[in-house]
């Protein structure tokens, strides 16, 4: 959770640069190794009993969505200062957690085709309501590397450096990238496979252009990724958290979907969201967005 040492993680002039280029941003030990290991041993343990379940073999994918509420390991990653402060400096303080997902890929099948498939940019059918132009950002995600990925053919994410910065055209069936010509989205465009340590992780937004890719090794990969957005918009996950909100402290039930009325979401209040008096409070005045 948030505590003191969040202002020693602010956003950087650097690292907003590059998250404005490129659509994303590595953040290098952004977990401790205690924190690293407790998210592998609960993602290991909910893949393990993924693959008791009938007619799933070793290869596999698990992806599973709603982890907020199944283990307590999950609630302590909603806001951990080294990650989230990045987060509120791209968002502001009117944010919540609207989606979580785990993803165990292990080795593929022998003679697997290797490369990414499945491109995509996130939140499904808001690409197409938007319409045609420059779509606005809305979420972003992080996403916490729990093995480490030193080559490419691991099942890394692939992205599309700057492709945050398409034109949708055709009702968002095809994206124009910085005037260039079209590509369908079954087609694999130009991309890179993100590298990275375990305990690493990625803030990405979700207009950018990203997918999987076939896991050639010999090795599992674990990642998990916490999704953020405007309080305004529709949790993507079912946020199920087995108690009621009133038990948690005032910033994690911001996050968590809170608000003092239907309203709120639109119109905050103080009491809606505290996050923007935190921020003031520790972060200074300067890092409130209006």
């Amino acid at each position: 959770m948030l505590d003191a040492t969040a202002a020693a993680h602010v956003l950087t002039s650097a690292e907003r640069s590059q998250f404005a280029r490129d659509g994303y941003v590595l953040i290098p030990a952004a977990l401790s190794e205690r924190q690293r290991a407790e998210m592998l041993a609960v993602s290991l343990e909910r893949d393990r009993r993924f693959r008791m379940e009938p007619n799933v073999g070793p290869h596999h994918v698990l992806n599973e969505h709603d982890l907020v509420g199944k283990d307590q390991v999950w609630f302590d990653t909603v806001s951990l200062p080294k990650v989230f402060v990045k987060v509120l400096g791209l968002m502001g303080w009117n944010i919540q957690l609207f989606h979580t997902q785990l993803l165990v890929t292990p080795p593929a099948p022998q003679g697997s085709e290797p490369g990414p498939y499945g491109w995509h940019q996130d939140n499904n059918r808001m690409n197409r309501d938007l319409g045609t132009g420059l779509h606005p950002m809305v979420s972003l995600k992080v996403g916490y590397f729990l093995t480490a990925l030193p080559t490419s053919g691991m099942g890394n994410l692939c992205v599309v450096p700057g492709s945050h910065l398409m034109e949708s055209t055709r009702e968002g069936s095809l994206a124009t990238f910085r005037g260039s010509a079209s590509w369908p989205g079954d087609v694999s465009p130009e991309h890179v496979e993100v590298i990275a340590q375990a305990g690493d992780a990625i803030v990405f937004d979700r207009r950018l252009w990203h997918s999987a890719s076939t896991n050639i090794s010999e090795t599992t990969r674990v990642f998990v990724t916490f999704g953020y957005s405007y309080r305004w918009l529709r949790t993507k996950s079912a946020m199920h958290f087995g108690t009621e909100l009133d038990s948690f402290d005032p910033l994690l039930r911001q996050l968590l979907g809170a608000a003092t009325s239907a309203n709120g979401y639109f119109d905050p209040q103080p009491d809606d969201v505290p996050l923007r008096a935190w921020i003031e409070e520790h972060l200074g005045p300067d890092a409130v967005v209006p």
